[in-house]
Parts: C-alpha cells; sequence; structure tokens
C-alpha cells in the first residue's frame, strides 16, 4: 500500500504532540498537521498548576514550547496547513489541504481539538487568563477567598459552579432565563449551596478590568443594568468540537464529538482520535496527552496488522 506517510495526526495540541513524539520516536514515517500555533487550547491558558513534573506549575505557552521541543528531539515532522477534507473508508486515508494538495496515509489520528463557546462582549478576550476563564478544573483554586461570577445554568456550568465554591468565598450565578436547564439534583444541590447566589433574567454585556477582572456588567429583561464586583468569570456555555473539516456522515459521534473505545480507536478502522475533540466528560491537558499515547500505540499496532 504506497502511501505518502504511515501515519498523519492532524492537530498539534497536547494529544497531538504526544502522539507525534510516541510516533516518531517509534520510527514511523510520519507527519503533524497544525493550522496554527503548536498547543492548541494551552497557549490561551495563563498559567498551569495540575500538570505532573511541574510542582511550580508552568504557563500554558512554555508547556505547549517544551512538548513541540521534545517532539522534535525525534525529528517529528510538522507541517503548517488547514486540512479541508477527509475521505477515511478506504485503506488509504486520503486527505484534502487548504493549499489543494492532497495527503495520503496508512493511518489517521485526529486530534483538533474543541473551543469553549464565548459570549462575544467587551472585555472578554482582552481579560482572558487574567480573570476569564472557561474552566473551573483548571482555573478555580487560583480563585481562592475571592467572589466570581458563572455565566451559565447548564449541568457543567451548575456543576462547576459547585466546584468553585471549595475555593471562592462567593459563587455568583448569571443565567439569562429564570430557572436553571441543569437537571433537579444539581439544582438542589447548588440552591442548598449557601455560597452560591443567583442572578436571574439577564445577561452579560460587558467585562470591565484594567490589567485583571474587576466586573461584570449585567443587563436584566427589563433593560435595567448593574454591575456585579467579582474578581473572576468563568463562561460555561458549552464548547463545539473543531469538526469542520471531518466526514461525519463516516464517523461515529456525539453532537460532533468523536465516539472512540478505551484504545482511542475510533468506527473507521486505521483511524484514531485523542483529545477534546473525542466524546468524553472530562477534557483535561493531561488526559488529552495519555490519549495521544494511546492512541498512536493503537495506530502503530493497526499498521503492523
Amino acid at each position: 500500500m504506497e502511501t505518502d506517510y504511515q501515519l498523519v495526526i492532524v492537530g498539534g495540541g497536547p494529544a497531538g504532540l504526544t502522539a507525534g513524539l510516541y510516533a516518531a520516536r517509534a520510527k514511523l514515517s510520519v507527519l503533524l498537521l497544525e493550522k496554527g500555533a503548536s498547543g492548541g487550547q494551552v497557549l490561551n491558558t495563563d498559567w498551569i498548576d495540575n500538570y505532573p513534573g511541574f510542582p511550580e506549575g508552568i504557563s500554558g505557552f512554555e508547556l505547549a514550547d517544551k512538548m513541540a521541543a521534545q517532539a522534535a528531539r525525534f525529528d517529528l515532522k510538522t507541517r503548517l496547513a488547514e486540512v479541508t477534507g477527509m475521505d477515511l473508508l478506504e485503506p488509504v486515508k486520503k486527505l484534502s489541504l487548504d493549499d489543494g494538495s492532497t495527503i495520503t496515509a496508512g493511518a489517521l489520528i485526529i486530534a483538533s481539538g474543541a473551543r469553549p463557546n464565548q459570549l462575544g462582549i467587551p472585555g472578554e478576550k482582552e481579560l482572558t487568563g487574567k480573570g476569564v476563564s472557561y474552566c473551573a478544573t483548571c482555573d478555580g483554586p487560583f480563585y481562592r477567598n475571592l467572589e466570581i461570577a458563572v455565566i451559565g445554568g447548564g449541568n457543567t456550568a451548575i456543576q462547576e459552579a459547585i466546584h468553585l465554591t471549595k475555593f471562592a468565598a462567593k459563587v455568583t450565578v448569571v443565567h439569562r432565563r429564570d430557572q436553571l436547564r441543569a437537571t433537579k439534583i444539581i439544582q438542589e444541590k447548588a440552591f442548598a449551596n449557601e455560597r452560591i447566589e443567583f442572578v436571574w433574567d439577564s445577561i452579560p454585556t460587558e467585562i470591565i478590568g484594567d490589567k485583571e477582572v474587576e466586573g461584570v456588567k449585567l443587563q436584566n429583561k427589563n433593560g435595567m443594568a448593574s454591575t456585579l464586583a467579582v474578581q473572576g468569570v468563568f463562561v460555561l456555555i458549552g464548547i463545539r468540537p473543531n469538526n469542520e473539516m471531518l466526514p461525519l456522515d463516516q464517523l461515529d459521534h456525539d453532537n460532533g464529538f468523536i465516539i472512540t473505545n478505551s484504545e482511542m480507536e475510533t468506527s473507521i478502522p486505521g483511524v484514531m482520535a485523542a483529545g477534546d475533540i473525542c466524546s468524553k466528560r472530562v477534557r483535561q491537558v493531561v488526559n488529552g496527552a495519555g490519549e495521544g499515547a494511546v492512541a498512536c500505540l493503537a495506530a502503530e499496532h493497526y499498521l503492523e496488522s
């Protein structure tokens, strides 16, 4: 079977870089495709305190840089390109790129990631990593004894609000409706938590602060404006998979997130997935990296057999 590469990896976040490291170290003919800078969402994370091996913590940029450097040490070949389409059903996997070229491979690892839904309001982008966060599990410990706001009313938002009460002095949930969308049992836990307060029928219009978050401006359904003084804003209104290039008619998926087995194999032989693009509950740097390793080992086994 003639192909350009034995293995192609789409995505250069923690999952893709780890898969690339394992593949290059195993002397596979491998290419990693990334449309932007290596690191994925990690690049937008100001500080990471919970990645093993860094007892003092490490910046997201530095961690991504070290991951890329370690893969480069084993001569991982990377290419800056955007994948625009795929044909995966045949033994030879075909990938179309934005420059009009086509790349073929015997096996494929999809590590294209996901991105959080954003509010799209003034101050959000400017203060991301400076008080604006999209992951309570990642950043909650930074807000010990501070007051924070959680934007959202679904299961994830309310579960994370409850989690944040382990650290914050006060958590204010801001929801655009007059009742939560979270399941009743989660709602009951939140209502019973004395550290959680609720602002109903309101939407955030601006996140304010000079060098860090100082508050969030709100507007209720009657048009009345107010300002909530907080030191952190957690935007928890869902995430979306980076799947625009994927043939979802060929892959088993859950609302656009790829379904895999424990070996990170998809429903198509020779196609693996790892990281935030996968259908799962926990999305952390550490399990993304682990999944990248497992996906590479599965790809190697597939190619050998």
